[in-house]
């Protein structure tokens, strides 16, 4: 078992390592797989690499969902994105048994980009015509799976396909017009790990996101936004000679390398009480219009509720609303 931990470990360096000496910066596309799905995740500044236990953990580190304590756990949320974008997300995860096969998971993403005004080159004063408006849309998803081994180390993945559809557009062909659907897709594949280190809650992360093959609308291939990621997070109080009753505070930081944005590190942290009521704030550096975050959130028998608000220059300033079921 430690051989199999070291090989994981050890491959996943190596990846990081391998991307950082061929980036390819400002050249992928879908970057919705990039913008962080629930209101926990997003008011903790996305540093959830480590954070262990419920189904939206796919999105960040799926090994993460390995550690739910629930039969089942199912999330919906609602953000409202920049320029009017809209993006919806979906996860449920099941672990039968105790979780002794371990932890099945499905999320979606669906993304709305209202609409925009389609035009065509013309010989007018204005140099183009309308040809009326078009919805372009996103949407991926993904099967997960993540299993404890021991019970200080877990391992989990996703298998997954995500499409981009940007309308119809009219161009000059020959002596003509045609028209094209501009559609784009691929698989897509994320895995991780969560290894618990021994010393009181203090845990330690790694993940690698929309890993995929090139994809092409025309000539120019692009491919997705792959992100790499390690991670710690702990109850701090657990340092403290007596630990206050019914109370946590969860620090949590991620140290991220990107294919197109320079390296970040995202921070966030969440006080809990009772494990009822939840504050949190987030901090992401490399961020010119959306570093700091803040949420919070309610846990009432099962019923979720979690809500984040991310100010942002130049935008209006982003909220999101999730609320999950857990029993």
């Amino acid at each position: 078992m430690k051989r199999i931990i070291s090989i994981i470990l050890l491959a996943l360096i190596a990846c990081s390592f391998g991307w950082a000496d061929d980036q390819k910066l400002a050249q992928t596309g879908m970057q919705f797989l990039s913008v962080a799905t629930d209101g926990r995740g997003a008011a903790m500044g996305q540093a959830l690499t480590a954070i262990e236990g419920y189904s939206m953990a796919f999105f960040y580190n799926p090994a993460s969902a390995a550690k739910m304590t629930k039969t089942m756990d199912l999330t919906a949320s609602q953000n409202n994105w920049i320029a009017g974008i809209k993006h919806n997300a979906f996860s449920v995860a099941f672990s039968p048994m105790n979780g002794r096969i371990g932890v099945f998971g499905i999320t979606a993403r669906n993304i709305d980009y209202g609409e925009v005004q389609g035009t065509v080159v013309a010989p007018n004063d204005n140099g183009y015509v309308e040809t009326g408006t078009m919805n372009p849309t996103a949407l991926s998803v993904s099967v997960g799976y993540a299993r404890s081994l021991t019970d200080k180390f877990a391992v989990g993945g996703n298998v997954g396909y995500a499409v981009q559809q940007l309308g119809q557009s009219i161009v000059p062909y020959g002596d003509s017009l045609q028209t094209k659907s501009n559609i784009a897709g691929g698989m897509t594949f994320d895995f991780g790990t969560l290894y618990y280190t021994g010393w009181k809650s203090l845990a330690f992360g790694m993940s690698v996101r929309n890993f995929s093959g090139e994809i092409k609308y025309e000539d120019e291939g692009f491919q997705l936004p792959l992100t790499f990621s390690m991670g710690l997070a702990m109850d701090v109080l657990d340092i403290l000679p007596e630990k206050p009753q019914n109370q946590s505070l969860k620090l949590s930081v991620d140290a991220l390398h990107y294919r197109s944005h320079p390296e970040q590190l995202n921070i966030g942290l969440e006080y809990g009480y009772a494990n009822l009521v939840f504050a949190r704030v987030g901090y992401r550096t490399s961020e010119d219009i959306q570093a700091l975050s803040f949420g919070v959130g309610l846990n009432i028998k099962g019923i979720v509720v979690d809500y984040a608000y991310t100010p942002t220059i130049d935008f209006v300033d982003v909220q999101r609303f999730t609320i999950g079921f857990t029993f």
